[in-house]
């Protein structure tokens, strides 16, 4: 075949014909146009969610309903037709994180840091929280017109190791690592000489790093984009009011990529029974 191919000066892929020549695509456009309105009603519900987590949300209904799961490409096919998608955020250069955080299990390493939401009177709202590394939930968070301070986040540890290990819990049974920056509150001599009285292993991010900490930066970034900046928040007060309701919906609902698209609560279920 080769010399015959270099004697005519032709590519030996012509000189033959495939064994399973592959048929044509032909799309279902009935299922197309049930997916497409599924996909507009989550578009519609959630605006800020791409097609990956439209995708998500939208198999999790057609399974309770009995219908087979769509692939993502074709969420994203028909998306990007209906121009449901999102536009490509591009961001301003920041300094990459080389490394893979990866905890097997959860209540290995928790994560914490705080963030402000600003309110459109002026008046603005701190919120400290934690969340666990592995299943991504969002455990314990403390909201307050004030900034906090050490007695707070001594208080979110206790709220988080009852949480976690059940009510009047005072000392985790294992060690467990608990990150944070370097903020005054977090290294202060008294929240951590608590934090290792409940067997916390308490542990800052490098100086100027705060990449280190990349899963609770990832957490408040995509906070305020699905929850705070679509909703209303004409004062201080009405924004600690809907905290509960914003929080239980990311820890029920919120695919994650990391996590197989499940939420939060899904990825623990699905563990405890494994």
């Amino acid at each position: 075949m080769s010399a015959v191919a270099r004697a005519l000066g032709v590519a030996r892929a012509t000189l033959h014909r495939p064994l399973s020549p592959r048929e044509p695509r032909n799309p279902d456009a009935h299922v197309d146009a049930e997916v497409l309105e599924g996909l507009k009603a989550v578009a519609q519900e959630r605006a800020t969610y791409g097609y990956r987590r439209a995708c998500a949300l939208l198999n999790r209904q057609r399974r309770a309903a009995g219908k087979s799961p769509v692939n993502h490409k074709r969420a994203y096919r028909l998306m990007r037709d209906a121009q449901l998608l999102l536009q490509r955020h591009t961001g301003k250069p920041t300094r990459p994180h080389q490394g893979t955080i990866i905890t097997l299990k959860s209540n290995l390493h928790w994560c914490s840091d705080g963030f402000e939401i600003r309110c459109w009177n002026g008046e603005r709202v701190q919120v400290a929280f934690r969340l666990d590394c592995c299943d991504r939930e969002l455990i314990a968070y403390r909201a307050s017109a004030e900034h906090p301070t050490g007695l707070t986040i001594q208080d979110l540890m206790a709220e988080t190791v009852e949480a976690r290990f059940g009510p009047g819990t005072s000392r985790v049974p294992h060690p467990v690592e608990w990150l944070s920056d370097n903020g005054p509150v977090y290294t202060a001599t008294d929240t951590r000489d608590f934090g290792r009285s409940v067997g916390l292993l308490v542990c800052t991010t490098p100086a100027y790093s705060p990449e280190s900490n990349g899963m609770a930066e990832a957490f408040v970034k995509t906070f305020k984009r699905d929850y705070v900046y679509v909703n209303e928040l004409p004062s201080a007060p009405h924004v600690p009011a809907q905290l509960p309701a914003w929080f239980d919906d990311y820890n029920r609902c919120h695919p994650h990529r990391g996590l197989k698209m499940m939420s939060p609560r899904e990825f623990r279920t699905a563990n405890s029974q494994a």
